[in-house]
Protein backbone atom coordinates (compact mmCIF):
# COMPACT_ATOMS: atom_id res chain seq x y z
CA UNK A 1 0.00 0.00 0.00
CA UNK A 2 1.06 3.59 -0.74
CA UNK A 3 1.86 5.72 1.77
CA UNK A 4 1.43 9.39 1.89
CA UNK A 5 2.94 11.98 4.04
CA UNK A 6 -0.12 13.92 5.58
CA UNK A 7 1.48 17.36 6.94
CA UNK A 8 -0.42 17.12 10.14
CA UNK A 9 -0.64 13.29 10.77
CA UNK A 10 2.46 11.95 9.16
CA UNK A 11 2.59 8.78 7.04
CA UNK A 12 -0.66 7.40 6.04
CA UNK A 13 -2.56 4.97 3.64
CA UNK A 14 -3.31 6.42 -0.01
CA UNK A 15 -7.30 4.93 1.18
CA UNK A 16 -7.64 7.51 3.40
CA UNK A 17 -7.06 10.15 0.41
CA UNK A 18 -8.72 11.89 -2.05
CA UNK A 19 -7.45 13.09 -5.51
CA UNK A 20 -8.97 16.41 -6.36
CA UNK A 21 -7.72 17.77 -9.16
CA UNK A 22 -4.42 18.86 -10.62
CA UNK A 23 -2.99 22.34 -9.22
CA UNK A 24 -3.42 24.07 -12.67
CA UNK A 25 -7.12 23.38 -12.78
CA UNK A 26 -7.92 25.43 -10.31
CA UNK A 27 -10.75 27.76 -12.41
CA UNK A 28 -11.51 31.16 -11.03
CA UNK A 29 -15.00 32.11 -9.93
CA UNK A 30 -15.29 34.49 -12.45
CA UNK A 31 -14.51 32.07 -15.71
CA UNK A 32 -16.69 31.26 -18.35
CA UNK A 33 -18.83 27.91 -18.42
CA UNK A 34 -16.74 26.62 -21.12
CA UNK A 35 -13.35 26.99 -19.57
CA UNK A 36 -14.37 25.69 -16.44
CA UNK A 37 -15.78 22.63 -17.88
CA UNK A 38 -12.80 22.26 -19.73
CA UNK A 39 -10.41 22.91 -16.65
CA UNK A 40 -11.97 20.42 -14.47
CA UNK A 41 -13.09 17.69 -17.06
CA UNK A 42 -10.89 17.58 -19.66
CA UNK A 43 -7.81 16.74 -18.43
CA UNK A 44 -4.53 15.84 -20.14
CA UNK A 45 -3.21 13.53 -18.44
CA UNK A 46 0.86 13.52 -19.10
CA UNK A 47 3.58 11.34 -18.24
CA UNK A 48 6.06 13.35 -15.40
CA UNK A 49 5.74 15.27 -12.41
CA UNK A 50 2.96 17.27 -11.76
CA UNK A 51 1.82 19.10 -8.32
CA UNK A 52 -1.89 17.96 -7.17
CA UNK A 53 -4.54 18.81 -5.04
CA UNK A 54 -5.24 15.97 -2.38
CA UNK A 55 -7.35 15.70 1.01
CA UNK A 56 -7.32 13.85 3.39
CA UNK A 57 -10.79 12.91 3.56
CA UNK A 58 -10.46 9.90 5.60
CA UNK A 59 -8.38 11.96 8.47
CA UNK A 60 -7.87 14.89 9.40
CA UNK A 61 -9.95 16.29 6.53
CA UNK A 62 -7.15 18.64 5.35
CA UNK A 63 -6.36 19.77 1.62
CA UNK A 64 -2.62 19.57 0.55
CA UNK A 65 -0.69 20.41 -2.29
CA UNK A 66 1.33 16.83 -3.49
CA UNK A 67 4.02 17.36 -6.30
CA UNK A 68 4.54 13.79 -7.34
CA UNK A 69 5.67 11.84 -10.78
CA UNK A 70 2.88 10.25 -12.57
CA UNK A 71 4.97 7.25 -13.92
CA UNK A 72 6.72 6.07 -11.19
CA UNK A 73 4.28 7.68 -8.31
CA UNK A 74 7.20 8.84 -5.95
CA UNK A 75 6.41 11.83 -4.07
CA UNK A 76 8.74 14.88 -4.13
CA UNK A 77 6.81 17.18 -1.22
CA UNK A 78 3.59 17.75 0.36
CA UNK A 79 2.57 21.25 1.20
CA UNK A 80 -0.64 22.04 3.62
CA UNK A 81 -3.54 24.29 1.72
CA UNK A 82 -6.06 26.31 3.54
CA UNK A 83 -6.22 27.82 6.77
CA UNK A 84 -4.27 25.44 9.28
CA UNK A 85 -1.44 25.92 6.79
CA UNK A 86 -0.61 29.80 7.65
CA UNK A 87 2.14 30.12 10.62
Amino acid sequence: MKLIPCPHCGNRAQAEFVYERTADSVVPLDAEPDAAVAALFARANPRGVEEEIWRHTYGCGSWMLIRRDRVSHAIEWVKPLGPEALP
